[in-house]
Order: structure tokens, then C-alpha cells, then sequence
């Protein structure tokens, strides 16, 4: 038996939170007797395959097709359920990423398997796995166990990717794409970045989010200036992106993106129980609210009661002094 781990590639390069997952399969396998790892590559024109094996996965099955240059959901799935097969996996493992979300369900539906989504963390017990997800908005924890394939998917910035271990090198093998063009229900014809260079909501270290209390677009730059200084990125709450404010892809919280930054900066924000559980695991949370009874400030480390507007330049300015220093 043995681990599979799915490797997202965007334009040909590893993503970096697929190292993240597999750094969190390496040290379960470990814990379980050393049980190998198999990472599962789908792409086109794929690089770096060899460095899978200095993040911990010891077999790399590389499905390399023009077809699958962009993500396909049909074809994608029937790469990977091949590969558990093949590699001969009781578990399978996926980042909690936009890809991630809409791949293992439908590996797990092919493959009759129970899911779980949004680990945030994994342990083993009596030779199986057992992994912790919030429930309830984000208010408690369950611990799942299930028999049969284990197939979860693991929520970004959460599990640490190995350091990089030049003595271990993985064995690279061939994967047959199992369908062609006239296979594939659904086809993605273009992807368009919001913006060139714009670090995901998922992989940033901090994030500066506006909410109503923005009250109307024109006020984000305030908050990007506070993102720079911080070298952040910023998002924003649903009322923002319902309202036109901001792109669906800045939205954090339940219905956007969930987020597991070192710093998270609430600014107007009154604290949803939606957007509660998209930031719940965030290591520091600062709220801005001039709403001293707002939601928001029962989960924030700090919480500063004021208008946005005099608070968020103030400390944009303070911020520098300390970046010149």
C-alpha cells in the first residue's frame, strides 16, 4: 500500500503547495512504517519532476499531454483514479485549492471512496488515517476516520513542505492519458489572470481584506498600499465582491477562499460567520472596525475600535518607517 499524492502544475512549473502536501504525506508515511509515496504529475510540458524526490515522494507517475495543458476536469480524474490503481494506494492526497476542490471529489466518486476536505491536520491509528477538518462554520473540529480508499485534500499553508533532502531521488515513470480530445465533456479554452503577478490568496503570508465598511471600490488603494508595505496581497469580504468591488477571486471565507496566512488584516469587516471560517486558521488576525460590538473582534489577536480610513494611512506610514529601519 502506498500514498499518492496529486502535483498541481500550473504553466509547466510545480506548484508550491503541492510540496506542502507532500511534505504532509512523507511524514505520515513514516509514521506508519515508511509506507512509499507516489506522486502523480498530470500536465504538459512538465519541469522539476526530479525535484519531487527531494521534497519526499519516492515514485513520480508523469502523464505529459498537449491535452492536458489546461486543467480538465474529466481527464484529469481519469489520470488519477489510474494511478491509484496503479501505485496500488489506500490513500490519496490533494491541496485544498481551487483545482484541488474539484478534482478529488470526482476521483473519489469514481473510485467509491469516502472524502474528506479541508484537513487541517493528519495523524494515523491502528494502520489507517485519520484526519481533522473544521465543521460548523468553522466553530468545531470532527475527526474523520473511514475504511476502504482514504481520499482528503488539505488546506493550503497549513502542512510544511519538507526542506529539500539532496540524498533522495525519485523514480520517474510513464502514465498513459487513458482518453483523447473527443473524450473530454469539457474543454478550458483560455485562463486570464486578475493580475500579472498577483501572489494566489492561498499562498500568501498576509493578506489586507476590505469589506462594506470600504464603501465603494475607490477606497481599495489604501488597502493595497497597506498590502505593499506589508508585502501582502489584499482581499476582500462577499458583500465587497457581491457589491462589485472587487473580483470573485479576492473573495475570502466559506463561499471564496480559505486562507491560512501568518498575518490577516480585517479592515471594515464586520465578521460573517462565513468569512469567520475562511480565516480561522490564520496565525495572527488584526481587526479595523469603528463597530466595537462587530463580530469580527471575538476572533481577532488585536482588535483596534476606529474609522478605517484614518487607521489603515496611519498605519501604512508607521509600517514604512519600520521597512526603512
Amino acid at each position: 500500500m502506498s500514498i499518492l499524492v496529486f502535483i498541481e502544475v500550473r504553466d509547466g512549473k510545480i506548484r508550491r503547495v503541492s510540496h506542502e502536501v507532500l511534505g504532509a504525506a512523507r511524514r505520515l508515511a513514516d509514521s506508519m512504517g515508511g509506507k512509499p509515496v507516489v506522486a502523480v504529475v498530470v500536465g504538459s510540458a512538465i519541469q522539476d519532476v526530479p525535484s519531487l524526490g527531494p521534497a519526499g515522494a519516492d515514485k513520480a507517475l508523469v502523464c505529459d499531454a498537449p491535452q492536458f495543458e489546461k486543467y480538465s476536469p474529466d481527464g484529469y480524474a481519469t489520470v488519477v483514479a489510474a494511478a491509484v490503481g496503479r501505485s496500488g494506494a489506500d490513500t490519496a492526497l490533494f491541496a485544498a485549492t481551487s483545482m484541488g476542490k474539484d478534482l478529488s471529489p470526482r476521483v473519489a466518486a469514481r473510485l467509491k471512496a469516502g472524502l474528506a476536505t479541508d484537513c487541517t491536520a493528519l495523524g494515523a491509528e491502528g494502520g489507517r488515517v485519520v484526519a481533522t477538518r473544521p465543521v460548523m462554520a468553522g466553530k468545531a473540529l470532527a475527526e474523520v476516520r473511514w475504511d476502504g480508499l482514504q481520499v482528503a485534500s488539505l488546506r493550503p499553508k497549513i502542512f510544511e513542505a519538507l526542506a529539500p533532502d539532496s540524498s533522495r531521488s525519485v523514480a520517474v515513470e510513464s502514465l498513459a492519458p487513458g482518453v483523447s480530445e473527443a473524450d473530454l465533456k469539457v474543454r478550458t479554452v483560455e485562463v486570464k489572470a486578475a493580475s500579472a503577478g498577483k501572489l494566489d490568496l492561498t499562498e500568501a503570508e498576509v493578506i489586507v481584506s476590505g469589506g462594506r465598511g470600504m464603501k465603494g471600490p475607490e477606497n481599495y488603494n489604501i488597502l493595497e498600499d497597506l498590502a505593499a508595505a506589508l508585502g501582502g496581497v489584499v482581499g476582500a469580504s462577499r458583500a465587497a465582491v457581491d457589491a462589485g468591488w472587487r473580483p470573485h477571486g479576492d473573495q475570502v471565507g466559506q463561499t471564496g477562499k480559505t486562507v491560512s496566512p501568518k498575518l490577516y488584516v480585517a479592515c471594515g469587516i464586520s465578521g460573517a460567520i462565513q468569512h469567520l471560517a475562511g480565516i480561522s486558521s490564520s496565525r495572527c488576525i488584526v481587526a479595523i472596525n469603528k463597530d466595537a460590538e462587530a463580530p469580527i473582534f471575538k476572533v481577532a489577536d488585536y482588535g483596534l475600535v476606529g474609522d478605517v480610513f484614518e487607521v489603515v494611512p496611519a498605519l501604512t506610514e508607521a509600517v514604512k518607517k519600520l521597512n526603512s529601519h
